[in-house]
C-alpha cells in the first residue's frame, strides 16, 4: 500500500474526530453569568476564551455603566484582560459583551456597530438589555 493511499483515510479520520470533539464540547464551553441591574437579573453567557475566562475571574464585579455614542454602555475594568488569540477586530451585535482592548474597558452594545479593530467579544446577553438603560450600577456574577 502506498503512503498516499494510507494518508488520505487517516487524514479523514483525524478531521472527523476533531469535528466530533469540537461539537461535543461546544455546549459545555460557555460560562453562564448573571447581571443585576436595579431589581432586574439578566442572564448572559461568556465565551470560553482567554478574555472571557479572565473577565469571569473578576466576578463578582460591580461596575458603573455610562453611555457611549448612543450605541453602547461602557465601564472601566479594574485591570486589563488576557486577549491571547483574540481576532484583530470584531463586528458587535446588539447584546454583545465586549472589551475594547486599547482602553481596557467593557463595552455592552445595545445597537449593532461596524467591524472595529481591537474590539474583543467576551460573550452576549441572552435576552433584553432594557434594565441596563435606566440602571447605571450593575453587578456581574457567575451563575450558580
Amino acid at each position: 500500500m502506498s503512503f498516499t493511499k494510507f494518508l488520505t483515510p487517516v487524514a479523514a479520520l483525524c478531521v472527523a474526530a476533531s469535528m466530533a470533539c469540537a461539537q461535543e464540547t461546544k455546549g459545555d464551553s460557555m460560562i453562564p453569568i448573571t447581571v443585576t441591574a436595579g431589581e432586574t437579573v439578566l442572564t448572559a453567557t461568556l465565551d470560553d476564551t482567554p478574555a472571557g475566562r479572565d473577565f469571569a475571574a473578576l466576578m463578582p464585579l460591580e461596575l458603573t455603566l455610562r453611555d457611549y455614542h448612543g450605541i453602547e454602555k461602557i465601564a472601566d475594568l479594574p485591570r486589563k484582560l488576557d486577549t491571547t488569540g483574540a481576532p484583530r477586530s470584531y463586528e458587535p451585535k446588539t447584546g454583545d459583551i465586549t472589551l475594547y482592548a486599547p482602553w481596557g474597558n467593557l463595552a455592552i452594545f445595545y445597537k449593532p456597530f461596524a467591524n472595529s479593530p481591537d474590539l474583543v467579544r467576551l460573550g452576549a446577553f441572552d435576552g433584553s438589555l432594557e434594565a441596563l438603560m435606566s440602571n447605571p450600577t450593575v453587578r456581574f456574577e457567575r451563575a450558580e
